[in-house]
């Protein structure tokens, strides 16, 4: 069996995280965390805990999944790599220069460590399309879509699907014109590595979604959309327990669930 301890556990997906590791067969829920609602119990003789460098040293924690805020969550992975503990990152809003030194700490310290934009099967496979997409079109832009309680924009997805969008195509502004924005924002943000790239990504925060994107492609004559829609929190456990399970087995440092699929 594998001990998992979920930070951020009061979360919708700490929540969820604890009911699949509840369920599932390999699975041991032994330790849940939280800023909130210390005490609470969450399942037989688990409470929810405030300090999480104390609750994985006393429960003998093998993975951590962490679904809290990006806020803390930088700070939350030194915790698990000092007490060389695997762990699986659900929380977005790492920075690039972060999530290379979380790689450095992974490999210094021989502790595997999975940080995932999305464990949708069906986001991971638009992502795929659409980095496929890349190599036919000259023009592209995401548009996202999220619930108005999610704090980082643009969200973890659609930079990673620009990541993998770039590696086929260096410049996804071919032909447009100079432009000027008379509302600042209107075109939302230019993501660009270095000046490659140059894909807008536009984010909707708004009550009523869970998570959405469209990647929209163009050249002349035709336009291609590639749209997914998460449309409960569910469908992200069957990804969260694979990377689970890869982990506990592997030592390394992995960025985006298409790299264990």
């Amino acid at each position: 069996m594998i001990k998992v301890g979920v930070v951020g556990a009061n979360g919708k997906m700490g929540q969820e995280v604890v009911k699949m590791t509840i369920a599932a067969k390999d699975l041991e829920l032994v330790c849940a965390v939280d800023k909130l609602n210390i005490g609470d119990n969450v399942y037989n003789d688990v409470y929810i805990e405030g300090d999480i460098e104390a609750a994985l040293k006393i429960h003998d924690v093998d993975v951590v999944v962490d679904f809290t805020q990006p806020s803390v969550v930088f700070e939350n992975i030194k915790i698990y790599m000092k007490n060389n503990i695997k762990s699986v990152i659900g929380t977005t809003g790492l920075s690039d220069e972060q999530i290379k030194q979380i790689e450095e700490m992974s490999k210094n310290s021989n502790t595997g460590c999975i940080i995932a934009p999305n464990f949708s099967i069906g986001a991971i496979l638009m992502m795929n399309f659409a980095s496929q997409a890349a190599k036919y079109f000259s023009n592209a832009e995401i548009i996202e879509f999220h619930h108005n309680q999610k704090k980082d924009a643009p969200s973890g997805t659609s930079i990673k699907t620009a990541q993998l969008m770039m590696k086929n195509n260096d410049n996804f502004k071919l032909g447009n014109c100079a432009e000027t924005e008379t509302i600042q924002g209107a075109r939302g943000g230019n993501y660009n590595d270095n000046g490659k790239g140059n894909i807008q990504i536009h984010s909707v925060r708004m009550p009523g979604f869970v998570a959405s994107q469209q990647v929209i492609f163009g050249s002349d004559g035709q336009i291609l959309k590639i749209h997914h829609d998460t449309i409960n929190r569910e469908c992200y456990m069957p990804g969260v327990k694979l990377a689970v399970e890869y982990v506990y087995n592997n030592n390394s440092f992995i960025y985006g669930l298409e790299n264990i699929l």
